[in-house]
């Protein structure tokens, strides 16, 4: 039976991303499983483009920034003392944060960009803000969601005890 992609069905995608020169950005070594349906378990223009297909099917999605990760955000690079960090740093390493006059639940990962002797910068942008992005996606699988995917709004793997 080949069912379609469709409200309320967990959809499997082997997906790759590139740059708008065709510069590979994310091989997606796992797929991507989501639950689809307007759950914001996906890129709303993702989830637009595979509607409806089925297994086997291919889309490509051009996304501009704010399609995709948002523009870059200077006010997300910070500067830190070193001392406040473990002795063992590297640049690219990530950390947790939360910007400046945020809400405790604003949690930003932060990533290393410098380390200098006595400051450490710090930018809570997605490694891909700001670039226009290319997602070509292939449905390698959809089933329908169960009972509790779709209370809970995201697909369940096997092994899943999330109380969120």
């Amino acid at each position: 039976m080949n069912m379609q992609v469709a409200k309320n069905t967990v959809v499997t995608l082997d997906y790759s991303v590139t740059d708008p020169d065709g510069e590979l950005v994310d091989a997606g070594q796992e797929p991507l499983v989501y639950l689809h349906g307007g759950y914001d378990d996906i890129f709303p223009m993702i989830e637009e483009a595979v509607q409806g297909k089925k297994i086997g099917e291919s889309v490509v999605v051009k996304m501009q920034p704010d399609d995709a990760f948002g523009e870059y955000d200077a006010e997300l690079v910070q500067m830190e003392p070193r001392s406040a960090f473990p002795k063992e740093l590297q640049v690219d390493m990530q950390f947790e944060g939360v910007p400046d006059g945020a809400d405790d639940d604003d949690i930003l990962i932060y990533r290393v960009t410098e380390i200098a002797d006595d400051k450490v910068m710090l930018d809570g942008n997605h490694p891909l803000a700001g670039m226009a992005l290319v997602f070509t996606c292939t449905v390698t699988a959809v089933r329908p969601a169960s009972a509790e995917e779709i209370e809970h709004g995201h697909f369940h793997d096997g092994d899943c005890d999330h109380d969120d």
